[in-house]
């Protein structure tokens, strides 16, 4: 539905005497970082008037260089200054700025955060036709489900026991977006016999003791930029899970549940592969 209702905004833009995207590709602007990731995929350089501002914070790192596209504030001002055909934003953006900018005739499209790998898919062919390039977006799936397949290969028969674990001992349920990417993999999160269905906090007492083949964590090493991180460099975890029980996927590839999907699905494999006895 909200495809289509798109859509139908896209057709009233020509019927106006507005951009015409048929036959000139829509200039756009993205609010956050999920839709500067998708952005920096699929349109053209030349379309992309501003990223969020958080883009050059080490999230895209796959884009290359953005230092080309400039960096917006979060409020509306600056958005209503480029006068984008449309907007990339998420529910989760400022409520009062994206209702500001409606109220000034823009068109946003608010997408939802994916919940599985069909979610991320749908979300990724949508953003593809947005911009005028759905080959794009056919061509980022087909390397996601590729990278799928390697992922699954590199855990096949092994019957991991994986528990998902990040800052103060929050740990991924089987329904959060995390949890679900390793079911999809075929890996099973403990996560279940600690009660947790998305997520929760668990003791480092119930953590040692539920005794997971691996936990999987955002990063490496045993420094702690902060008390939530310092949880997982804590002597009783580094004792039980050491590197080689480790297995690390850089939060940044899969917190938008978008077109670095499958690069975390690859971290993920070289991971299986490196802590293969």
């Amino acid at each position: 539905m909200r495809r289509f209702v798109f859509l139908v905004a896209i057709a009233a833009l020509g019927m106006s005497g507005g951009a015409v995207f048929a036959a000139s590709p829509p200039r756009m602007v993205s609010m956050n970082v999920c839709s500067d990731q998708l952005l920096l995929a699929l349109a053209d350089p030349e379309q992309i008037l501003g990223l969020s501002r958080f883009a050059r914070d080490g999230w895209q790192s796959q884009a290359g260089d953005i230092s080309r596209y400039p960096v917006l504030s979060g409020a509306a001002e600056d958005v209503l200054l480029l006068k984008p055909d449309l907007v990339i934003a998420s529910a989760f953006d400022k409520r009062s700025t994206r209702e500001l900018l409606k109220a000034k005739g823009l068109h946003l499209a608010e997408l939802a955060v994916p919940r599985n790998l069909d979610e991320a898919r749908a979300q990724i062919r949508e953003v593809g036709d947005m911009t005028g390039h759905p080959d794009r977006a056919v061509a980022e799936i087909a390397r996601l489900d590729a990278a799928l397949a390697r992922a699954r290969r590199a855990a096949a028969e092994r019957h991991y026991r994986v528990l998902p674990l990040s800052r103060r001992g929050w740990v991924a349920g089987s329904d959060s977006f995390l949890g679900s990417l390793l079911g999809e993999v075929g890996l099973r999160s403990a996560a279940g016999d600690l009660g947790f269905t998305f997520g929760g906090f668990a003791s480092l007492e119930a953590i040692v003791s539920l005794r997971p083949d691996f936990i999987v964590v955002s990063q490496a090493g045993d420094y702690a930029r902060d008390d939530g991180q310092a949880f997982l460099v804590h002597p009783a975890l580094e004792r039980f899970y050491p590197p080689e029980r480790r297995i690390v996927i850089p939060e940044r590839l899969t917190e938008c549940g978008g077109v670095m999907l499958a690069d975390a699905l690859d971290a993920l494999t070289a991971e299986l592969q490196r802590v293969r006895p």
